[in-house]
């Protein structure tokens, strides 16, 4: 026979259940009542409101303040006078946090805010972003987290889009300071069909020019330059008139995996230095020196020759350099024959990186620019939002590259025309 239950256990859940009931009971809720509702009635002047019972109970909530404020308070006042460019420019400040753990951090300036892209709004951007993720494919736009994927990806036509494809995976084997790319010593090995699919990619686009840059993989004996090469020989064969520009890593300094890569056919060899000399071994990863970046680009040209090949490197500001560093920086540069020089602000990916010790303005940024082009660049792209591969100075160097093909063409054709003109006088002699 079963043993009864003893009435403790049947006593306690029904004295929790009584007190839980008694406590929402007593609970009161703040509520708001609609425009709508027909039980309130305005208040006349010098009288009392009254309401009259409601025919339901409201619907609670939680609430505390009933004051709400009119919508007019949310719009924008008329705007008022310009402010002088020491207030303009000063970094703005808000303070944000709860009561107690409150703290003060720094806006953007308004030069460096873009829209985000869409894909929904935009088709161009969905289709590219389609067409790499069908093909296994990673690009530096998105893994860096560039502010310009928007402009560069939906441009008005695919034709006119720019996307820099990144190769060899997206887990880099070194970890600077200012990149948020993943790391890891230990990264997935190369996809051997990366290079055809690039290729196939990139032919199925209709570009004209294209950015192929990749991690770095000191894991691997020759850094990935073979790896590199035989992605660049596939696009020109695929397509012969597209411009290739490959932005590689500095291959820990061995100049002959640099050699394979310049002598693949590309266009354009670039390869950043990133910042000034004094900050390289607290920006970028001790692996990477300022001096083995110059030897990288000087041996390219040695390479190729300096009419053979465009370098270009890329110059970050913002992270405490001095004008004198600047200056010694571009100096450095023009001693190895670098064509191209781009400046960019530099942007804290997350607060695990480096901050940004001070937003450079754009008017400094033109100084820059017209500096480096009185030095003897090429061309030069500078401004907040420029990175080292950014669509307007591709455009540029796509024109200098096809007018020296030109002229390359034209010199070739009247040496045949000298050479056919003077066998034609000897025959006749």
């Amino acid at each position: 026979m079963a043993s009864p239950i003893p009435l403790q256990k049947i006593q306690a859940p029904l004295r929790r259940t009584l007190a839980r009931s008694s406590v929402f009971s007593s609970r009161t809720y703040a509520t708001i009542p609609s425009p709508s509702d027909p039980t309130a009635r305005p208040a006349s002047a010098g009288s009392e409101p009254t309401t009259t019972a409601p025919t339901k109970p409201a619907r609670p909530t939680y609430f505390k303040n009933t004051t709400l404020a009119s919508f007019s308070d949310f719009l924008p006042t008329s705007p008022s006078a310009p402010l002088p460019p020491s207030e303009a420019y000063a970094p703005r400040t808000a303070t944000v946090g709860p009561e107690g753990r409150k703290r003060t951090i720094t806006r953007l300036p308004d030069w460096l805010k873009t829209p985000i892209p869409s894909a929904g709004a935009n088709p161009n951007f969905a289709k590219i972003k389609a067409d790499l993720r069908g093909l296994g494919l990673h690009t530096v736009c998105e893994e860096a987290r560039c502010p310009n994927i928007g402009e560069c990806w939906g441009g008005s036509s695919k034709a006119a889009a720019t996307a820099t494809i990144m190769l060899m995976g997206d887990t880099c084997t070194r970890g600077c300071r200012f990149c948020s790319v993943k790391t890891s010593r230990t990264p997935p090995p190369l996809d051997p069909h990366e290079p055809e699919n690039t290729a196939e990619a990139l032919a199925r686009w209709g570009l004209g020019y294209v950015v192929l840059t990749s991690v770095d993989r000191d894991d691997l004996p020759d850094g990935g330059a073979r790896h590199f090469a035989e992605t660049i020989r596939k696009i020109k064969a695929k397509k012969p008139t597209m411009l290739v520009e490959a932005l590689t890593g500095d291959f820990a300094g061995d100049l002959d995996m640099v050699r394979i890569v310049a002598e693949s056919g590309l266009d354009v060899y670039a390869h950043n230095v990133e910042t000034v000399e004094a900050l390289t071994p607290y920006v970028r990863d001790r692996r990477a020196t300022f001096r083995q970046s110059l030897k990288v680009l000087e041996h390219v040209k040695e390479v190729r020759g300096k009419e053979g090949i465009i370098t270009k490197t890329s110059i970050m500001l913002g992270l405490g350099e001095t004008e004198e560093e600047i200056w010694e920086t571009l100096r450095e540069l023009r001693k190895v024959d670098v064509d191209v020089v781009t400046f960019g602000q530099y942007m804290r990916p997350t607060k695990r990186h480096l901050k940004v010790e001070r937003y450079v303005t754009p008017e400094e940024f033109e100084i820059w620019r017209q500096r480096a082009l009185d030095m003897g660049f090429l061309y030069c792209a500078s401004g907040p939002l420029v990175r080292s591969s950014y669509k307007a100075g591709e455009a540029f160097i796509e024109n200098v590259l096809r007018k020296r093909a030109g002229e390359k063409a034209m010199a070739a054709e009247n040496l045949g025309q000298a050479v056919a003109a003077e066998g034609g006088s000897s025959k006749a002699l």
